[in-house]
């Protein structure tokens, strides 16, 4: 170090190929601050920094790493007299060593599309739920609530004990999910009761509407935003219903279209209403317990609770019964396993993307339930409901996609 100008420091670096190495090289003249530096580090003794990138395939020596360390002190030295300072080693390789690296080139990527794929797969389970409902003759809607409640229980009870997750839930949650338990099997009790009385696209339609109030309902009690939109969707919701109900004092007294008489019309569309408004209650609880509660619980309360809530009313009712024929037991049957897969898949899809593209995709169901109706009914919409499901769907588009819409610029 004879002149002070140049103050620099050894460091032996073994770089694999694939590694950029990029040192900042600042120019000083000032040779107090070198002397001030020299001081620091001791005039008798200074320490040598070594910066060891280690590779599979490449090991140097000790000898020749400082072999070459000199040999870059010399080179330094007959050099225009410059500072060489290493305040920053910046090291960036193309391939990742660590073990947060390789465990995320080795991540497989999520195929896109799959979660409206899911989502798909859900809407046209419960499709064929509703279209298998309407083929059960003799047997009450509260009935068939109750034994898809059942098989829902036997199939839910091996999951909750695989995931050890407790059949009561978290103390401070169970008021939820026992309110999420009865609206929830009340608004399923609707559904059914509405495809019976009246037909299954109208009543599908109706019941389709249950997003636009889960958006009022999250407003008065999550406190959520509310604009406009909301409001004119909600009226367009209600103009739909009015199209597919058709009061008399509206309409006249000579309906077309109308499914057996119009009392059961009526009946049909007050059931499929509340239905509706039951499952964005239902909605707006599961977003008030968020991920705090495991799904497979919520789906146990509302099996336990619709369960016991059919038996009462069906012992008040004397409705209780076994269908006559064997075919309508199995389709009972598979209205419960098709309900759980249905749920399934609904759930997968929210978890791995966004509730505006699942919302919209969701409207598949109301396409699938016209077609139901004329393939296996031989019923054709009449231009009131065509009118109606135009603008029940057009309202609950509107409401997914101003959602996504917003969740996009916040992210």
């Amino acid at each position: 170090m004879g002149d002070c100008n140049h103050c620099t420091h050894d460091r032996a670096l073994t770089v694999e190929d694939d590694v950029a190495v990029l040192f900042h090289k600042v120019v000083s003249h000032d040779k107090q601050s070198c002397h001030e530096h020299e001081d620091e580090l001791g005039s008798d003794e200074r320490t040598e920094e070594r910066v060891h990138l280690r590779s599979n395939s490449l090991h140097v020596d000790d000898a020749e790493d400082n072999g070459e360390a000199r040999r870059r002190e010399n080179s330094l030295e007959s050099s225009e007299k410059e500072t060489l300072c290493l305040p920053a080693l910046c090291v960036r390789s193309r391939h990742a060593s660590s073990p947060e690296g390789r465990a995320r080139e080795e991540k497989p990527k999520r195929c896109p599309g799959l979660g409206l794929f899911y989502t798909f797969l859900s809407t046209v389970f419960f499709s064929i739920i509703a279209l298998l409902v309407k083929t059960i003759q003799g047997v009450h809607a509260i009935e068939i609530s109750a034994i898809r409640c059942f098989f829902q229980m036997v199939f839910i009870v091996p999951l909750l004990i695989y995931h050890k997750t407790g059949f009561l839930g978290p103390r401070d949650k169970r008021i939820y999910l026992v309110l999420r338990g009865f609206l929830g099997s009340n608004a399923m009790i609707m559904l059914f009761y509405a495809v019976q009385q009246m037909p299954l696209a109208d009543a599908t339609v109706i019941m389709f509407s249950n997003p636009v109030f889960t958006s009022l309902l999250a407003w008065i009690f999550l406190k959520e935003k509310c604009t406009i939109w909301d409001c004119v969707f909600t009226v367009f919701t209600l103009t739909g219903v009015i199209l597919i109900a058709r009061p008399p004092f509206l309409f006249g007294e000579h309906l077309h279209g109308i499914e057996g008489n119009y009392t059961n019309h009526v009946k049909g569309t007050i059931a499929a209403f509340a239905g509706a408004v039951g499952a964005a209650f239902t909605f707006v609880i599961l977003r008030k317990m968020g991920k705090s509660v495991h799904y497979y619980l919520s789906v146990w309360y509302y099996a336990v609770i619709g369960l016991i809530e059919c038996i009462i009313t069906l012992s008040v009712l004397g409705e209780w019964k076994l269908p006559s024929c064997g075919r309508d037991r199995w389709v009972l049957m598979l209205i419960a396993v098709l309900g759980i897969a249905g749920q399934i898949f609904l759930t997968k899809a929210l978890q791995i993307e966004k509730a505006g593209p699942v919302a919209l995709m969701r409207t598949v169901d109301v396409v699938l339930a016209f077609f139901f109706q004329f393939v296996f009914f031989n019923r054709a919409p009449t231009w009131w409901s065509l009118g109606g499901a135009l603008c029940v769907v057009a309202s609950t588009s509107g409401v997914a996609l101003r959602k996504w819409y917003a969740n996009s610029r916040k992210s």
